[in-house]
């Protein structure tokens, strides 16, 4: 039996270990590797490839025991700060699922549902479209290899090591995810949702003037009929929005380790 000195393991496991353990949980929850289709085993070979790739390029902590207080407080810390860069680069994706909700509320599609296998729930079809969309955007525009870089950035300017996280990143992250998933939704929205009501006011408009009109026979697929047609129509236009909206994601994920870093 091969005995391994534990004065060996423990470097081992505070200058790979913890890396693998903030990367891990970025993978866990990003949208492209994050998803539930994507097996566990995928997941963890993936973040320790990366952790085993730039190890040896970080700052080794000094002083820092796996076992101890300090060494517990240091891999929690880890878990927050990959997932809560990974949940950054998730918003994108949910911003662009809020606008399919709207735009399929609008249209009438409210009740098309499919099982989302990322949320565990039903989706509705339009948001589950949107939701693609943006993540082909985030896989054409290379979003996937500037956040993973922002990811790696990240244990320069907030290394590993027990010192407490600053509030003013968790505050930042949630007003900035607020903002942008409702704000984003309804602009990238907008189109459709302008468009058909328009369309509902004309055929209300129609109602009125012939009473004889049955509004749910002929409301509805008009309705959906127009809806498709501004989808085919609005999608070049919603395509730049979420690669603006990509770029802002990048952006606030290489400045939250500095909003985190409790020094100044």
């Amino acid at each position: 039996m091969i005995a391994v000195p534990v004065g060996l393991f423990e470097p081992f496991v505070v200058s790979v270990g913890y890396p693998f353990v903030r990367i891990l949980a970025f993978v866990a929850t990003e949208p492209v590797l994050g998803n539930r289709t994507v097996p566990r085993r995928v997941k963890v070979a993936v973040a320790l490839m990366i952790a085993l790739l730039v190890a040896p390029a970080l700052p080794m902590p000094a002083g820092l025991t796996p076992g101890s207080p300090a060494g517990l407080l240091a891999l929690v810390q880890q878990i927050l700060i990959g997932a809560a860069m990974g949940f950054s680069a998730r918003i994108v994706v949910a911003a662009a699922e809020m606008a399919g909700q709207i735009a399929g509320l609008q249209m009438g599609l409210g009740f098309a549902v499919f099982f989302d296998p990322q949320g565990s729930g039903q989706t509705p079809t339009v948001a589950q479209f949107f939701g693609i969309v943006a993540i082909l955007v985030l896989l054409a525009t290379d979003g996937h290899h500037v956040m993973l870089a922002a990811l790696v950035d990240s244990f320069r300017a907030l290394p590993v090591g027990a010192e407490p996280l600053a509030a003013a990143g968790f505050r930042s992250l949630v007003l900035w995810g607020g903002t942008q998933i409702f704000v984003a939704g309804v602009m990238m929205s907008l189109p459709v949702v302008a468009a058909l009501l328009i369309a509902n006011i004309a055929i209300g408009v129609l109602t009125r003037a012939a009473p004889q009109l049955n509004i749910f026979a002929v409301g509805f697929p008009i309705t959906l009929l127009a809806g498709l047609l501004l989808l085919y129509v609005s999608l070049p236009l919603v395509v730049p929005m979420v690669d603006h909206l990509a770029r802002s994601g990048q952006a606030f994920v290489d400045r939250l380790p500095q909003l985190w870093s409790p020094r100044p």
